[in-house]
């Protein structure tokens, strides 16, 4: 990538030759604002006459010149009062983007604190389920933990990383002016989500004789199956939202599943309060408030589709949803590698941490609460990263998108260090915030210096993670996650932790391990990728349709 420092004698939108005079970008009028974003789009389907214009920062992704009408760029007029330290990438000859680094990280970080509220409000609605049945009594609140979990192993991080797909073949199919082309994809997933889920239902239903024989109290497993059988009629409104949000994220609308959410988190609240505890239904109104609150962000996710924005994508049902599987399925399996490898070894840790005593059970689960709450900034970064660099890769747009990739790695690196500083200030009074014994809070201040550690990686990883997906190479991130976290993090766990008397600190030190090796890996992965390579690959994904 190469980066000048553009001051009022530069000339970087020079155009090719043979490129009619009006079309040639700055000459006639200057240089652009620092805050607006300058671009060449190449019409890939036309030939190479480019469309020149200036593009605002109200334009959330840079689209070719023939994209659909909702994706077009918003001309302004330029002036002279360029700032002298603007950052530009240089462009192609055959057309490109001129970006400033203030507009890439402006959209960055807009994308991602709508994203954030999302992710937060998501999160709420089981985290709800778990203070409305813990009231009720120590088994409830151990069947609800029981029954989370085994809901994140067997559903959600499987269906979660596996839709993961989309969000490169949504952003890149959108980049490329493919519109329809965004909603058949997220149709094929909701088809291969809802054929998996027949055998999760089927798990869940028959989960009570499992449970059973895994844990000791047969109350707190006969209560978890309760809780997974109401759940079975979550899994509709779980699938259609987690491709429908993508719908959306491809087109640049990030805000609008945060609104669904603000909706729908108040109404979990409410219906946990009133099944649980004033129509007195007891520990099963959790899971029938969690299972209704599920549907609801589906319904009015489909509702806002359709009635309000985000259509533009949407050509109606189509046959092609039972066809040419193979991109999606290539992209989704090691995607949901990613994702599942992750959660998996957070639950193995606590297992382990379980071995060592109730008080470090007790600070390990403080640990987990505190650190997936904050895991959801670098996430939302990173999910606005890789729409962002997808639908960059999809418009052919090498520059630009190695440019948005430069500053969402330089976020990435930011956010570590106001991670590791908040865990290192403030590691004696996080836990004061869930607990006040002081056993607990002891063990679990000693360990946030090892905590502080592993979420730098952490975060670092969920950056190369967006960009993987970005430009469509899930297949590198899901064997080097397998390897980071299983030949790595959980045996120097086990010699840390067990072995050399570690314990706590020992667990979270082993994660760290793993995850600085994956990060070590994907980011050298990124540094020689080729960005033309993944360009012609999404173009032909693109094609085949």
């Amino acid at each position: 990538m190469v980066l000048l420092t553009m001051t009022k004698s530069d000339d970087p939108f020079h155009a090719p030759d043979g490129m009619a005079d009006g079309q040639k970008m700055g000459q006639a009028n200057g240089s652009p604002r620092s805050s607006q974003v300058a671009a060449c789009l190449p019409n890939r389907h036309h030939g190479e006459t480019a469309s020149c214009r200036f593009l605002s920062e109200s334009s959330p992704l840079l689209n070719k010149a023939d994209s659909i009408e909702s994706y077009e760029a918003v001309a302004s007029e330029p002036d002279d009062d360029v700032q002298p330290d603007a950052m530009v990438v240089a462009t192609t000859s055959s057309g490109g983007v001129c970006v400033t680094w203030q507009s890439e990280a402006k959209h960055l970080a807009s994308s991602s604190a709508s994203l954030l509220v999302t992710y937060v409000l998501q999160y709420s609605i089981n985290v709800v389920s778990v203070f409305a049945a813990g009231r009720i009594g120590k088994v409830e609140l151990g069947a609800v933990a029981l029954a989370n979990m085994t809901t994140g192993v067997t559903c959600l991080a499987p269906f979660m990383g596996l839709a993961t797909s989309l969000d490169t073949l949504c952003a890149q199919a959108y980049g490329d002016g493919r519109g329809h082309l965004v909603g058949i994809q997220c149709q094929r997933m909701v088809v291969f989500l809802s054929l998996l889920s027949v055998p999760v239902a089927v798990l869940w239903a028959y989960s009570e004789e499992i449970l059973v024989r895994a844990i000791s109290n047969a109350e707190s497993a006969r209560l978890a199956s309760l809780y997974l059988r109401v759940m079975i009629f979550a899994l509709p409104g779980i699938i259609v939202f987690e491709a429908g949000k993508r719908l959306l994220q491809a087109q640049g609308l990030f805000k609008e599943t945060t609104y669904v959410l603000l909706v729908t988190a108040p109404v979990n609240v409410l219906l946990n309060w009133l099944l649980v505890w004033k129509l007195e239904l007891g520990f099963v109104g959790a899971p029938i408030a969690v299972a209704f609150s599920r549907t609801l962000l589906a319904v009015l996710l489909v509702l806002y589709v359709k009635l309000v924005n985000g259509s533009q994508c949407w050509g109606g049902l189509s046959m092609k949803a039972f066809s040419n599987w193979w991109p999606m399925v290539y992209l989704a399996l090691p995607g949901m590698i990613m994702v599942a490898a992750e959660w998996f070894i957070f639950d193995i840790i606590t297992f382990l941490s379980s071995r060592l005593g109730t008080d470090y059970l007790a600070a390990q689960s403080i640990l987990v609460s505190v650190t997936t709450l904050l895991y959801h900034i670098p996430f939302a970064v990173s999910v606005a990263a890789s729409t962002r660099v997808a639908n960059l890769i999809g418009a052919g747009l090498v520059d630009a998108a190695k440019a948005a990739a430069k500053v969402a790695t330089v976020a990435a690196f930011i956010i570590c260090a106001l991670n590791f500083s908040t865990y290192i200030i403030m590691r004696f009074r996080i836990p004061l915030l869930l607990t006040s014994d002081p056993a607990v809070i002891m063990l679990t201040a000693q360990a946030m210096p090892f905590v502080a550690l592993e979420q730098v990686f952490d975060s670092l990883c969920a950056g190369a993670h967006g960009l993987l997906r970005g430009v469509g190479k899930q297949s590198i991130g899901g064997p080097v996650n397998l390897i980071g976290h299983y030949l790595v993090s959980l045996p120097v766990c086990l010699i840390l932790g067990f072995h050399c008397s570690w314990k706590l600190d020992g667990l979270w030190a082993g994660i760290a391990a793993g995850l600085l090796i994956v990060a070590l890996v994907e980011y050298g992965y990124l540094l020689t990728i080729d960005w033309h390579t993944a360009c012609a690959e999404a173009e032909a994904r693109n094609t085949a349709g």
